[in-house]
């Protein structure tokens, strides 16, 4: 099977959703070329597993270039964000889905040892080689139904580069033994750096403002988002529903009126 027509639900994937932009955004559907473009990026997904212009070509047999390909993603106006926040829509509706959990998870990418040419790339451990390696972190919000698990939202994280030169430098000092006083002040945030709690908070807003009608059953999140101000935060935006996190071992618990480490009281005997 080769990719110079798109498959058939594929098609009528992209029909439905230029119907669905024409109602909620006007203006924003996709033109015809841009459509084409989509229909054939699907197709070779679905055929070689994979998203890579060469392979798409190939398959094509030459009918469509790499360098067109990669242009149309490139400079096209094409409204990616309301391409997700549609196609949510329409799978939402297609299953009949009013309500769910929301889980936040995130996912460390290995790249390359070298590459800094791709979005939000920075040096991260690698679990496999104990090494280093180039890398993207994505915080993904899910919606977990009785029916199906969809991703909803995505954000990529990267630690601030100036925050994280200064700790280095903060730690090698420390060791040195450089009084707190004559050590370089922290530098404030980057706004364009949000923290991953930071993340989680604005995809959770944006999932209220995008599917206003879906109720939310709860929140659920890793030991990393356990803090009183995200969990505050994120029971008001999600209309006051549990939420859930992992704890962690330094955290303290209150158990029959005493206040404990979780270390503790994991490792207290158990009786009765």
């Amino acid at each position: 099977m080769l990719m110079n027509v798109p498959a058939t639900f594929i098609q009528s994937y992209i029909d439905d959703l230029n119907d669905a932009l024409n109602q909620l955004k006007p203006r924003a559907a996709l033109t015809r070329i841009q459509a084409a473009w989509l229909g054939t990026c699907l197709t070779g997904i679905l055929l070689m597993n994979s998203i890579c212009w060469a392979k798409f070509e190939r398959a094509s047999l030459g009918d469509c270039k790499v360098a067109a390909l990669s242009w149309v993603f490139r400079k096209a106006s094409i409204p990616c964000d309301w391409l997700l926040r549609v196609s949510v829509v329409l799978i939402l509706k297609r299953y009949g889905i009013t309500e769910g959990v929301l889980a936040f998870d995130e996912s460390d990418r290995a790249r390359s040892k070298s590459t800094k040419r791709i979005y939000k790339v920075y040096k991260q451990k690698h679990k496999g080689s104990g090494g280093y390696v180039n890398g993207q972190t994505i915080v993904l919000l899910l919606l977990v139904t009785s029916s199906i698990t969809v991703p909803v939202g995505f954000f990529f994280y990267m630690p601030d580069p100036a925050l994280k030169q200064w700790d280095k430098e903060d730690k090698r000092l420390k060791k040195s033994g450089i009084a707190k006083k004559d050590r370089p002040i922290k530098p404030e945030r980057d706004s364009a750096y949000p923290t991953k709690t930071e993340i989680a908070l604005g995809l959770l807003k944006e999932f209220k403002v995008a599917h206003s009608l879906i109720k939310i059953k709860g929140v659920l999140a890793d030991a990393l988002y356990g803090e009183k101000a995200f969990m505050d935060e994120a029971a008001k935006e999600s209309g006051g529903s549990q939420v859930i996190s992992q704890l962690r071992k330094n955290q303290n618990i209150e158990y029959r009126g005493r206040i404990r480490s979780v270390e503790s009281y994991r490792c207290q005997p158990r009786t009765g």
